[in-house]
């Protein structure tokens, strides 16, 4: 963290993100609703954690995940190499072998659960797994396909990104 600023803004999301189980009756109903393709991910440290954060339309989604997951995103996004592979440089090292790639990651929230949906496609074929969430991101990373979540859970769990008029501290 750079400042005090920064500070108060991550203890916000943490804070928000603890309440959001009970905010959600729109993101868990199941309705379809459009897809917004995330635009970046930041992985930061916080008091409860790793956080990935998904960046989007000047929104956040604060997404905690655990601390093997949290070091493979942050290499697939900055380009670092650990002294041996990850399971994630591993899958990816699999599938690009056959032939493989992930054409895309949907996330999505039912529960107070957070969950992805991998697109993972074959010579001659294509299939959707259902996967954590953190797991979804990484691989969709490693393999620099899109990131998607809906709109409803963009607007219901998105916290607005620091320097928009909608942040109040």
């Amino acid at each position: 963290m750079k400042n005090l600023h920064e500070w108060v803004w991550l203890w916000v999301l943490v804070g928000w993100t603890a309440m959001l189980s009970s905010s959600y009756a729109g993101a868990e109903s199941g309705a379809k609703t459009e897809q917004v393709q995330i635009k970046d991910v930041e992985v930061r440290l916080s008091d409860r954690g790793p956080v990935v954060l998904l960046k989007a339309e000047n929104r956040i989604i604060p997404i905690f995940v655990d601390p093997t997951v949290a070091g493979s995103i942050y290499g697939a996004v900055t380009g670092e190499k650990f002294p041996r592979p990850l399971s994630h440089d591993l899958m990816h090292a699999i599938l690009t072998s056959f032939g493989g790639q992930v054409r895309q990651a949907v996330i999505t929230f039912k529960g107070g659960t957070y969950y992805g949906a991998l697109t993972v496609t074959m010579p001659g074929s294509s299939k959707v797994f259902d996967s954590r969430s953190s797991d979804a991101i990484a691989l969709a990373i490693h393999f620099k396909a899109p990131i998607l979540v809906g709109r409803d859970l963009l607007e219901s769990a998105g916290q607005p990104a620091p320097g928009t008029k909608e942040l109040s501290l």
